[in-house]
């Protein structure tokens, strides 16, 4: 009797034990699959909440020519040029006469360029390389990445928020429109990160002939001007004599009182020679 009750004692505790056992496992299996599920979970959260920005400073052989390929490769790449500007800088300049009336300008510059570059975000080290490799040299290359999970969630909380019933209508409308714009923004800087560009080149000379813009040293030739000289002197001996024949009543009238006066001197002078 006692040997029956101890053998059904035995088999009551080994059954309680293997089902213990089993709810044991079964427990950490599940949590080990939950674990799992959190961590990837949490992995494709964080990559679809990073914003990224980088930038750029190098040197290139040729600004203008690396502007137009950078443009091409990033249409290629599905981004957009935000901003580009080119600037040519005179450092000196220098004008040698080549003669009476043109001369070489001789001038030093160097050339800059800006670029903001749009692109997928996917695509930004691939394109970042592709920039680096048009380079003679880098002289900075930066990445920065922001985390914008909490604020992707705020910005649903703030939509989705209870509270909004009890805002008025137009101020409501109002609220949504700009949590609705922030979120957008959100978005855009995840999915496409924005690169600033600063490229320059060595220091160029350019060597051009172009004529003298200053009118005091255009001289005419020496026979040019004698010969000008001649045409001008006959030209006012021609004038004068025009203008002699045009005061020909002048003339006679002084010729005549000249004649007057000289028979007016001669008669007088004869009288006295005769009253001695």
């Amino acid at each position: 009797m006692k040997t029956s009750i101890l053998i059904v004692l035995l088999a009551t505790a080994v059954t309680l034990f293997s089902c213990t056992s089993s709810g044991t496992h079964e427990s950490v299996d599940y949590a080990g699959t939950d674990s799992d599920m959190v961590t990837s979970n949490s992995d494709i959260a964080d990559q679809s909440s990073l914003a990224k920005t980088a930038d750029l400073n190098f040197k290139v052989a040729n600004v203008p020519r690396t502007s137009g390929l950078i443009s091409v490769l990033t249409v290629q790449y599905g981004g957009m040029v935000m901003h580009h500007q080119m600037l040519s800088n005179v450092i000196s300049s220098k004008d040698i006469d080549l003669g009476t009336d043109s001369l070489m300008k001789v001038t030093a510059y160097n050339t800059v360029a800006d670029m903001t570059l749009k692109v997928p975000t996917q695509k930004l080290d691939e394109l970042m390389n592709k920039i680096a490799n048009m380079s003679l040299y880098v002289n900075e290359r930066k990445m920065d990445i922001e985390d914008k999970s909490i604020d992707k969630m705020v910005s649903g909380l703030k939509l989705n928020s209870p509270a909004r019933e009890s805002i008025s209508g137009e101020k409501f409308k109002e609220e949504t429109i700009n949590d609705q714009i922030y979120k957008l923004r959100i978005d855009d800087a995840v999915k496409y990160s924005t690169v600033k560009l600063h490229f320059y080149q060595s220091n160029t000379v350019l060597k051009e002939t172009v004529a003298d813009d200053d009118t005091g040293a255009y001289n005419i030739p020496l026979f040019e001007q004698l010969k000008l000289a001649l045409f001008n002197g006959m030209h006012l001996f021609a004038s004068l004599f025009i203008t002699l024949v045009n005061l020909w009543v002048f003339v006679l009238a002084a010729l005549g009182v000249w004649l007057a006066y000289r028979i007016y001197t001669k008669k007088r002078n004869l009288s006295r020679q005769l009253s001695n």
